[in-house]
């Protein structure tokens, strides 16, 4: 696809990192040299040094033949702008908006062709409460991801010492959790990929992904980790964009500190939130404040500050002083990936939790999520197979008989809508009907093109 990113920001970086490596067309617009320059060296892409919102810049960066205008510049009014002026002068196909104002929502009269001809709103830091919020309501997961419509969940957890699975094969599953229905789609051992055949054993330590139907997933994690304590005392350093909202969304549920050093922002939080929740002016990684304000007693402590060296410090010194489980917002990727296996419980990269709602309009074929595993490396995709068994080359056919790209697998299949809908989990025999929801797990983002591809319906194709 011949795509244009608006902005050269940590999103946009990131947007164009995860596009590039999949062979699209990419050109990045900013008005900063330093940032398109090191964008240049270091990725496969055009840049262009400029202001989007001019017409003259989006002529010059080729939106007279652009698929998709994506824009996630810093200003709100900027990404609006330059979705109108993409459709209107350029008639772009696609216009997808980073949005952080609640007020302009996907759907919104506002947000239609005859107002800012924006299709798809994407804000990071709602995707990042969002995520937070899954992995409060699953304390043992590192990871919680839905698909079709909530029915299916894919969980990434930790194998624990004490769980019942672990120490035994996958192929005694099924035996030891006889009412859950369950497929481990990958498994990670010190940070390498494992093939998960039935004779793999699970050792503590391991990092399985497991697919199961959203009401079994607490019996999964309990037989793969043992059962943490329920949540119920939650400190926030950090009272920007992301601490605000995510503070505002947990009060009532839970009791909530947050830490901010801005005098300013402190009074404007209180102002914003309810007098339950109590706001801290200090610094988040002042040993002393931590401790008067009994960390040790918390069972979250989420560092969300802008700065990634104060959210790594804040996160591993709450843990030193007892905090049950600490997470931390990181930007570089660099960053995040020292901090695999570390004393962070959980290190949250906002550009990963919005990539996959990009990925979702980018995809070819009858794809409605995806979702990115691994800090990018690998997918999860979820497609509808459409078609008769002529047009289709999933439709009609068995699991045994569709060639998926080495390495790629089956995870789960939804068949039906509403309270008809099926969870099943394909065997070799299992048959593709028309309309099924598939869920396919991707190890490598080099395979997802031709896993797309399955999911594109052909008057040609004869199988």
């Amino acid at each position: 696809m011949n795509i244009i990113i608006f902005g050269a920001g940590r999103v946009g970086e990131s947007v164009a990192e995860s596009l590039v490596s999949e062979h699209n067309d990419i050109t990045v617009i900013d008005q900063d040299p330093l940032r398109i320059r090191a964008l240049e060296d270091r990725l496969d892409l055009r840049g262009l040094v400029g202001n989007g919102i001019q017409p003259s810049v989006l002529r010059e960066a080729g939106a007279q033949d652009a698929d998709m205008v994506i824009a996630c510049a810093a200003a709100d009014e900027s990404n609006l702008v330059v979705c109108k002026i993409a459709h209107d002068v350029f008639s772009v196909p696609t216009t997808i908006a980073r949005l952080r104002s609640p007020e302009f929502a996907e759907g919104d009269e506002l947000m239609s062709k005859a107002g800012f001809a924006v299709d798809h709103v994407i804000c990071p830091e709602e995707s990042v409460m969002r995520f937070i919020h899954q992995l409060i309501e699953y304390p043992e997961a590192l990871q919680v991801l839905e698909f079709a419509d909530g029915r299916v969940c894919l969980i990434a957890v930790r194998a624990e010492h004490g769980g019942t699975l672990v120490g035994r094969t996958i192929a005694q599953f099924k035996e030891l959790l006889p009412h859950a229905d369950m497929r481990v789609v990958a498994l990670y051992r010190l940070d390498t990929e494992m093939e998960a055949t039935r004779e793999t054993r699970i050792l503590p330590g391991d990092e399985l992904f497991v697919l199961a139907a959203a009401d079994q997933i607490r019996l999964v994690l309990a037989a793969i980790h043992t059962i943490d304590k329920p949540v119920l005392r939650v400190m926030i350093a950090g009272g920007g964009r992301v601490g605000l909202r995510l503070a505002r969304s947990l009060s009532g549920q839970y009791q909530v500190k947050v830490i901010e050093h801005n005098p300013l922002r402190c009074e404007y939080l209180a102002s914003q939130l309810p007098s339950s929740t109590l706001v801290l002016r200090g610094d988040c990684t002042d040993e002393s404040l931590l401790e008067e304000e009994n960390v040790a007693d918390m069972d979250l402590f989420l560092s969300l500050t802008n700065d990634d060296e104060d959210n790594i410090m804040a996160a591993m010194l709450a843990k030193r002083l007892g905090a049950r489980r600490v997470m931390a917002l990181i930007n570089r990727r660099a960053y995040a990936d020292m901090m695999q296996g570390s004393a962070i419980d959980i290190a949250i990269s906002p550009a990963q939790t919005v990539i996959g709602e990009l990925l979702t309009h980018v995809r070819r074929g009858d794809v409605v999520a995806v979702h990115s595993l691994r800090r990018g490396a690998a997918e999860a995709l979820e497609g509808v197979a459409r078609g008769d068994v002529k047009t289709s080359k999933l439709v009609g056919r068995r699991i045994e008989e569709i060639a998926l790209p080495q390495g790629a697998r089956f995870g789960a299949i939804v068949r039906g809508e509403g309270r008809e809908a099926q969870v099943l989990m394909p065997h070799h025999d299992t048959l593709i009907e028309a309309e099924d929801h598939v869920v396919i797990f991707i190890p490598h983002k080099r395979l997802v093109r031709e896993v797309e591809k399955l999911f594109q319906v052909t008057a040609t194709f004869f199988g």
